[in-house]
This record gives structure tokens, sequence and C-alpha cells, in this order.
């Protein structure tokens, strides 16, 4: 029996290792894995340059407390505030730390300008920004919440797509508009560029802050750094992990110099966040990622990819009813539930998972290869001919 709590409803399968997109099980089977710990291995599974930099560092320093200076976190740090809109960066563990910090940042904004009563968060009902308890109730999911009560107040919803909502929901108390610039659990829904523009136009005309959460469609997912790029709209904090760290643990969050004003020292802390082993991890990363061919590369890829889902799609219109996405966050939008679709794809040796919407989704490693995106449109058109 295990001691694991089941709060996970885990498969019956286990791996052994993992090589590239490729992951080996303990009974022997090879997987392509279109999951990669869910947008998490940014660059597949043990990474040459990865390993090699976990394995150097490791044999220096793990681990200092943020009492002290961490020059690698400074120089990642540097890197990120370079590459992006970010004035100041908050090193954290992981997604949901980085919403919630991010909350914590929007909020003291208000605070230290002498506006308390300024602590509302406008977000998109059934969105996604984690698991701890004021991230549960910021998505505004009934069915996270459930048993998780007393509420956590402080929060607004509105419906996706639903301008007017929006703009009734915001009131005296609003400090700021959180969205994922690509909703990943809620069914891979992409917040169009001039629906961003707008919402950064609202902001201004409202004097309340802009979070764009790129947890999932962050660090080169889209095929830009960011998801939000294209519509030059500047947010005014951004919380990041997943990708950032190549499975390593490591979550941030961006801000711009106004923002970061009200963080002062006590304001916020984490023992293990910008740990000198994680931050050379994430150097590591932005070190490729970053890299102008390495983009280019995914914009390429992914759109041949789109482009053979739109196909099969057109061939099975009965079964699937829409491709979603942008980038290697893809979504195939069933017209019935899609855990028959996930398990025969299982059983072909590819790994998916599942989003809301009866959306599979499909989470490539950055760094695919063209011929394995092949072998994974053989498998979901296979499986679509058998399914009834």
């Amino acid at each position: 029996m295990s001691n694991l709590a089941k709060n996970y409803n885990r498969k019956k399968i286990s791996f052994k290792y993992g090589k590239g997109s490729y992951l080996y099980s303990t009974n022997g089977k090879k997987y392509l894995d279109f999951v990669q710990g869910i947008a998490v291995n940014s660059l597949g599974h043990a990474h040459p340059k990865l390993v090699n930099t976990i394995n150097k560092q490791s044999k220096k320093l793990w681990h200092v407390s943020n009492a002290f200076q961490i020059p690698e976190g400074e120089m990642l740090a540097k890197k990120l505030a370079k590459k992006t809109f970010a004035d100041f960066v908050m090193f954290q563990n992981s997604g949901t730390e980085a919403t919630e910090a991010a909350i914590k940042a929007a909020r003291r904004y208000f605070y230290s300008i002498g506006k308390p009563k300024k602590n509302r968060i406008l977000c998109i009902k059934n969105s996604f920004h984690g698991r701890t308890l004021a991230a549960i109730f910021a998505s505004g999911s009934k069915k996270m919440t459930e048993g998780f009560g007393p509420k956590v107040t402080g929060f607004d919803h509105f419906t996706f797509g639903d301008h007017h909502s929006l703009k009734k929901k915001i009131n005296k108390n609003t400090a700021a508009i959180m969205v994922e610039t690509i909703m990943g659990e809620g069914g891979i829904k992409v917040i169009p560029d001039w629906c961003l523009k707008e919402l950064r136009v609202l902001c201004n005309k409202k004097k309340i802050l802009l979070i764009l959460d790129e947890v999932q469609c962050g660090i080169g997912r889209s095929g830009d750094f960011f998801a939000f790029e294209k519509s030059k709209v500047k947010p005014d904090i951004v919380p990041i992990a997943k990708g950032i760290g190549g499975g390593f643990p490591i979550g941030a969050v961006l801000m711009n110099k106004k923002v970061a004003s009200g963080m002062t020292p006590g304001t916020h802390g984490s023992t293990f966040g910008g740990n000198p082993l994680a931050m050379s991890v994430g150097n590591a990363v932005m070190d490729i990622i970053s890299k102008k061919k390495f983009l280019n590369n995914i914009k390429s890829l992914s759109k041949y990819f789109l482009f053979k889902l739109n196909k099969i799609q057109e061939k099975y219109p009965s079964i699937i009813k829409q491709i979603r996405g942008k980038g290697f966050l893809i979504g195939i939008q069933l017209y019935k539930d899609q855990t028959e679709f996930i398990k025969k794809l299982m059983d072909n040796q590819l790994l998916t998972i599942r989003a809301a919407e009866n959306v599979v989704r499909i989470l490539p490693p950055l760094n695919v290869k063209k011929n394995e995106i092949d072998i994974a449109i053989k498998i979901i058109e296979k499986v679509c001919s058998q399914i009834k």
C-alpha cells in the first residue's frame, strides 16, 4: 500500500529515466512525452547543459539565506530585466508562490501610496493561478474551492471574453486585473493582442495595475519569450515559473519600478527562493531560450504542428471541435470527454494531459524535433480513426 496521500489521480505507470522528448518506463516502454511535467521541462529531459550546470554548482554551493547577497540570483535578475519590461525581480520556488507574491505586491503598492482599501484583484472566472488558499479563490472555480472555506476574500471575477462584465466589476477598491495571457488549465484560451491592449488602456484609465500570469505560457512557450510581447503591452507585474527552471523548481515575480517601490525589506520572503543552485539552472535556461534563433525555431515548428492538427480536425470534424493555442501550448478540443482519447494516445506511447472544456493539452519541449512532431501527428490521427 502506498503511503502517499490520494490528492492525485495517478496513472498506473512510472518512469526510470528521460532523455530529450522521451520518457522510458520501468516496464521498458518508450513514450513521446508531450506533457513535460506540464510545461516544466522546457528543454526536455536531462538536457546536457542543465545536467552539467547542476553537477558543477552542486559541488560549490546549494543554499544560503537571502540575508546575504547571492550573485547567481543577481545575474538571473539582470538577464530577466534586460529581456523584459521588468525593473526588479523577486524569486520564489513555484508558480503558485509567484502568483501569491504578485497579489501581495499589487496590494502593497497601493498601501504604500496611502490607499490601503484598494486591495481587490479582478480575475477571470474558472481561471487558474495555483492551488494555495488565496490562489484557488483568485481562480474563481467552485470545484477548486469546495471544502476549503472560509472564503479568502479580496477577489472579484468576470467571464472570459465578456468585456461589459469586466468593466462593470471594476470599483473604487480594485487594485489590479490579473489574467493568464493564455489560459492553460481553463482550456487553452488565448487572449487576443487587441484585448491585451484594451486591458492596458483600461488599467491606465482606472489607475489600477495589470498582472499577466505567464507561469505556463511564458519563457518561450508561445514562440515569443512572453506570450504578450506581440501586443507591445507593458504589464506592471508578471509571475513566472515552470519553464524558467527547465525542470528545477523556480518561480519569480517580475515588476516595474513603481510596483517594486512598495516591496521594502520584510514585506516578503522565501526561505528557498533564489538559492544558488536554482539560480544557476535558471541562468543556463535563459542562455538557451532567450536566443532569437531558438524562439524562431519554436515559431516555425509550432506553426507546422498547428497546421497538421488543423488538417486532422478537417478530416475528423465530428470528433475534434477545435484546435486551440499558440506556439507549443496547444489544445485539441473534443466534442466529448477527453479521457478515452488521452488513454488511447498513451496506449500508442504518446503522453498528453487534460484541460477544461474537453481539451487534450499538448506541451512538447521547446526544442522538440520535427520528426517527433510527425510521430505525434501520426498517433493523433490513428486515435481519431479508432474513436467512435
